[in-house]
């Protein structure tokens, strides 16, 4: 068993990732359904937080069936933490998750996100300030530095240690690498073999198939793994990777049965929880993910990105159901350059 604070994960957890307009509760509830132990909000500023920000706001919702959930929030100023903190204190999350990784330069020049590999001292004064102005356990998902010849995850992972963090997720790229070339998980290894370190170490990136993930176990040693791109459109991958984990063998794909029914749970929960227009536009990015591998999809989904009503996307789908009734899906391959997300 895996303990981050108060909260119990089984061996060798599954994390969902935090991820910019993805992570929502919609999708983190079809996560859930099909086997991620812990997920992460979307990642919120700290400053929209205290400025009341309708949309950051929006992100602290919640709901029972998905715990344990972590609310992840960044910036780069020491009181906007610690007040942002405290906000998050107030919906009673299982834990607080600090980004130290995303790349992207609207975060970056803030002097957010991975801009803080830049500078560990700020990165401790922050973490610090999160620590002492919350309850709940703080975590933190950070890269391995900022470019190749500044690769100092070890440093981090100790020092923040040191202040009180109670779990380190590390995305094996720098943050000059965004998302381009191979994760490179070995300064990962080193951290969790590093006998100065007692939290769970988790390793994030590239992860895009059971036979990975049972990999990348074994070669890495980390205490679990964290999903990103791969869960977009296909949450099965959790079920899929538990499944291999236990038993050395391949989960059958799920059928265009199971995989209409998650569309449909997911659709309807977006349109409960953001409004009948902003749900169905928003669901609109997925059903290219979640139809992957049917051939000759083009103009079912057509009239998916068109239609209006929820009635009329039932319908739509009914109809999906009955022509690719017994349609043998292959394993999936995972596009990671085509799946594109904020996250660190």
């Amino acid at each position: 068993m895996i303990k981050i604070g108060s909260v119990s994960l089984p061996d060798f957890p599954l994390l969902l990732a935090p991820m910019e307009d993805v992570s929502d509760p919609p999708f983190r509830a079809v996560c859930k359904d099909n086997g991620a132990d812990l997920m992460y909000t979307e990642f919120i500023s700290s400053e929209g937080l205290i400025r009341d920000a309708i949309k950051s706001r929006q992100k602290l919702d919640i709901f029972e069936e998905e715990r344990p959930v972590g609310i992840q929030i960044f910036g780069g100023d020491e009181e906007a933490m610690a007040l942002s903190a405290q906000i998050v204190d107030t919906v009673n999350p299982d834990l607080l998750d600090i980004n130290f990784g995303c790349p992207v330069k609207k975060v970056v020049t803030k002097g957010a996100g991975a801009a803080v590999l830049k500078d560990i001292d700020q990165m401790v004064r922050l973490t610090k300030a999160c620590v002492r102005s919350t309850r709940l356990p703080v975590t933190v998902k950070t890269r391995l530095g900022w470019d190749h010849d500044s690769i100092n995850i070890m440093e981090v992972a100790e020092r923040l240690q040191d202040v009180g963090i109670h779990a380190l997720a590390i995305h094996g790229r720098t943050r000059s690498q965004l998302y381009k070339g191979e994760a490179n998980w070995d300064p990962i290894a080193r951290v969790k073999d590093n006998p100065r370190i007692n939290i769970p170490i988790f390793g994030n990136g590239d992860i895009d198939s059971p036979q990975k993930a049972v990999a990348y176990k074994k070669k890495y040693g980390v205490d679990g793994i964290m999903i990103g791109r791969a869960a977009i459109g296909y949450p099965w991958i959790f079920r899929e990777i538990k499944h291999f984990i236990a038993t050395g063998e391949m989960h059958a794909p799920p059928s265009i049965e199971e995989r209409v029914v998650v569309i449909r749970k997911h659709l309807h929960q977006s349109v409960a929880w953001k409004g009948l227009v902003p749900g169905i536009n928003e669901m609109r990015r997925h059903y290219n993910n979640y139809l992957k591998g049917l051939p000759n999809i083009k103009e079912f989904r057509a009239k998916l990105v068109t239609e209006k009503t929820l009635e009329s996307i039932d319908a739509v789908l009914d109809e999906i159901v009955a022509t690719y009734a017994g349609y043998a899906f292959e394993p999936r391959g995972v596009d990671m350059d085509n799946l594109a997300y904020t996250c660190g």
